[in-house]
């Protein structure tokens, strides 16, 4: 039996709605998955920026299949078929070699050397790098290296978007060492820099981690901040190519590059 003769007309017709259904589906669970301790049905309808009725069907089709539940507090939070989800992904997620195919678009792209980094035990880890092509072109962070995440762009951009508690225990456990004489170390003013990170969107290292080289780094798209792209640049040539750094950065951190 061909497939077309049992699919409804109207699904033929108009695929838009289910799409449109499904995403939205998909950044409530995100949502609810992202929050500390749940979510309330006003605080969804406003993260995801989606009316009060259409934001109830979706949260009773999720809450309906077990994927989420209520909390005591009258909270939305995961429930245990999503323990299935997360289970799943840790066995079928090599990480490094997830990120990999990104960092080498990266320098496909640009010429020069990309990384990717992320949280991995509490700590901000290198899981992925590659050379660039150019002559003169920036070191590699040695994949598996955690130190001084505050003089890194990924480090500086991973530890701005995860939620504060966690934050201040990494801050309190790690001490804001000098790797150069522009490195922040004072804990007010990296705290006024994440704030700068989390309103524009992408971390800068300003030859905080190794003089002459100027790093940028952008979240990988849908992933609540947990893993970053990042692209090391010689200083002399980063300000003039910065607007084509950066578009290959988001263009590689698509949620499904």
């Amino acid at each position: 039996m061909n497939i077309e003769e049992v699919t409804p007309l109207t699904e033929r017709s108009d695929p838009k709605p289910r799409i449109q259904s499904a995403v939205r589906t998909i950044s409530i669970l995100l949502a609810v998955a992202d929050s500390s301790s749940g979510l309330k049905t006003k605080e969804i309808m406003e993260r995801v920026g989606l009316s009060r009725q259409v934001t109830y069907h979706l949260i009773h089709t999720l809450y309906t299949t077990g994927i989420i539940r209520k909390n005591g507090n009258n909270r939305y939070v995961l429930g245990l078929a999503a323990l299935s989800i997360a289970e799943g992904f840790r066995r079928q997620l090599d990480t490094p070699g997830h990120l990999a195919h990104r960092v080498r678009s990266i320098v496909a792209a640009t010429d020069e050397t990309a990384y990717a980094g992320g949280w991995v035990n509490g700590e901000i880890v290198a899981l992925a790098t590659a050379r660039g092509e150019s002559p003169v072109g920036a070191a590699e962070v040695p994949q598996g290296y955690s130190g001084h995440a505050h003089a890194r762009a990924s480090g500086k951009l991973l530890l701005a978007l995860v939620e504060p508690p966690i934050c201040k225990e990494y801050l309190s456990n790690h001490p804001l060492e000098p790797r150069t004489s522009k490195t922040i170390t004072d804990r007010e003013e990296l705290m006024r820099e994440f704030e700068r990170i989390r309103i524009r969107g992408y971390a800068l290292d300003n030859e905080e981690f190794n003089e002459g080289l100027r790093c940028l780094a952008v979240p990988v798209e849908g992933l609540g901040g947990r893993f970053a792209l990042g692209i090391s640049v010689p200083s002399e040539r980063f300000e003039r190519n910065f607007d084509r750094y950066l578009a290959a950065l988001f263009n590689a951190a698509r949620i499904n590059g």
